[in-house]
């Protein structure tokens, strides 16, 4: 799937967050971000993306937003009866990403607020 969007021009800065079990190909400029499981990892999101990749194959796990405050997102996907799958807040050397992947009226959504470039 990474090569695909390369070749559409996408380009990704690879990057492994080793805690979650996560490798991702992350393109901030055209707005997309890629996942998969790292092999063996039992991190929680990485158990969540090979479950979804074992029911469902390649496709889309989450549609990602961009949204000044994480939280207020929340509260207002709560009033539509979203549930929360998983959250995640991390910040240092000036930077922060707040991350609340929550599924609501049947789509998976992540409302994603961060102050990185």
């Amino acid at each position: 799937m990474t090569q695909m969007f390369s070749d559409l021009g996408f380009v990704f800065e690879p990057l492994q967050l080793v805690e979650l079990g996560l490798d991702i190909h992350l393109d901030w400029n055209r707005g997309i971000e890629l996942i998969s499981p790292i092999p063996g990892s039992t991190g929680e999101v990485a158990v969540s993306v090979t479950e979804f990749l074992e029911r469902h194959g390649d496709g889309v796990f989450t549609v990602v937003i961009g949204v000044p405050e994480a939280s207020r997102a929340d509260a207002v996907a709560e009033r539509y009866g979203a549930t929360t799958r998983f959250r995640q807040r991390m910040e240092g050397e000036g930077t922060f990403l707040d991350e609340n992947d929550v599924s609501i009226l049947g789509l998976p959504l992540t409302f994603l607020a961060t102050n990185i470039p």
